[in-house]
């Protein structure tokens, strides 16, 4: 479904990263007249293209984050549809995640790894974009991905470095300090893996459009199945 491609007057390109996740899903989608800034809008990123389509690599840079947050809610819906745990009656808000599932995004698509029929996987896809561009926007984050191993390696480089040099020169002192900031380093690591997510690596994939799916590998080998992407005003 191709959505509106008009430019909205109270929209600026610094908005780019205004999405709240805290609000509980049944809060987050206003209705049409009581719609603000403050939740993403279907044509933010199309019309921030269009603005600053001099800067070269814009439109894939705009791309990947977005199949990035399609590949975080399609592993999210493959989770619920192949839960090992036994259904309730209960209804309950914790995300199920199969860790026998991954991906990997690109600006074209995404690798899809794991043992997933093509048909289950393709309504999947479909389920997932519905849910995260109708306001489940916590699908777009995910505690597995490489943005919070990449936060948690320069955080802890970054402690490292600054205990080095606010300690004595001393052994003990030393390692003292570099295991309080591995430690430290750990703790704020999974938060602020989440926090990048959200507003730097992902966005609600809005003007993305399903080509195919096809078996194939990786450039290591890997077999996979990809997602093809295109764009859409």
């Amino acid at each position: 479904m191709n959505t509106s491609a008009s430019f909205q007057g109270s929209w600026s390109p610094f908005e780019f990263f205004n999405f709240d996740f805290t609000i509980p899903v049944s809060e987050k989608v206003p209705s049409l007249e009581d719609q603000s800034s403050d939740f993403p809008q279907p044509t933010q990123d199309a019309d921030l293209l269009r603005q600053l389509s001099f800067i070269p690599g814009l439109k894939e840079i705009l791309m990947l984050r977005q199949v990035h947050a399609l590949e975080h809610a399609t592993v999210w819906v493959l989770s619920e549809s192949k839960s090992v745990y036994p259904a309730t009656e209960q209804a309950t808000n914790v995300q199920l995640d199969n860790e026998l599932l991954g991906g990997l995004s690109t600006d074209r698509g995404f690798y899809l790894y794991g043992e997933v029929n093509i048909s289950d996987l393709r309504r999947a896809i479909a389920l997932a974009r519905h849910r995260i561009t109708s306001g489940e926007w916590d699908l777009a984050v995910h505690p597995r991905c490489g943005t919070n191993l990449s936060v948690a390696m320069l955080l802890t480089a970054g402690l490292a470095v600054g205990v080095h040099l606010l300690l004595p020169f001393r052994p003990i002192e030393q390692l003292i300090g570099l295991g309080l900031a591995a430690t430290t380093a750990a703790e704020l690591a999974p938060d602020l893996g989440s926090i990048a997510q959200r507003y730097l690596t992902t966005a609600i994939p809005f003007n993305l459009a399903i080509e195919n799916i096809t078996r194939t590998r990786d450039v290591w080998g890997r077999e996979a199945h990809f997602v093809k992407v295109g764009w859409q005003e």
